[in-house]
């Protein structure tokens, strides 16, 4: 197993899990710390741990060789994380991501490669990974799962154009998507995002 952090309630006694996938340069313990702003009362809550802070290199729109092996190893950690939350009787339907920044981006990118019906996926700050969108590689149907894409209209990391791009093609396998694009240029998570998410998806 890799270096998974839990807190929250304990994953055999939680109806309801979610997976936080930290930022380059951050930790599982940082992102953890979304649980003071976020309605996760009643939640396991499982932080994963990237080898180094990282989930890839490069850019998540570089050429996708620059970042394949990372990226491979990297969905097969969120995997394990849901799939230790399903070992525990937990259903999919109650399985939420959430991701800031790279972890935004893999939060979509693994949720759109195994699409199902899930709790939510709140990417702050995310898009789709790859240097162009390979529609061939997601499969399934999100059954009306809801998504909150939040971000700047001009994050210097994420263009907004792959955030609607990435929103459409969530769209197209039947998610249920919201983008907030805001006109500053932070790279950070916003009290309206956080206000929206509470609101709409952990209400």
């Amino acid at each position: 197993m890799n270096n998974i952090i839990e807190a929250g309630v304990p994953l055999s006694e939680a109806k309801k899990a979610a997976i936080l996938l930290h930022g380059r340069g951050a930790t599982a313990q940082s992102i953890l710390s979304l649980k003071e702003y976020l309605n996760l009362e009643g939640f396991a809550l499982v932080a994963p741990q990237a080898d180094g802070n990282t989930w890839y290199p490069y850019s998540f729109m570089a050429p996708d060789q620059s970042n394949v092996k990372a990226l491979q190893n990297s969905l097969s950690v969120v995997q394990e994380a849901f799939d230790l939350i399903i070992q525990n009787g937990i259903a999919a339907s109650q399985v939420y991501f959430i991701g800031f920044s790279q972890g935004a981006c893999l939060s979509l990118d693994f949720a759109a490669r195994n699409a199902q019906k899930f709790g939510g996926i709140i990417a702050f700050t995310g898009g789709l990974i790859g240097d162009k969108l390979k529609e061939e590689v997601y499969s399934g149907d999100f059954q009306s799962t809801p998504i909150f894409i939040g971000s700047s209209e001009r994050d210097f990391h994420v263009p907004a154009a792959r955030i609607q791009e990435s929103a459409t093609l969530l769209k197209r396998m039947n998610a249920e998507v919201k983008v907030q694009l805001f006109d500053d240029g932070e790279h950070t998570i916003r009290q309206e995002e956080v206000e929206w998410v509470n609101k709409h998806i952990f209400r």
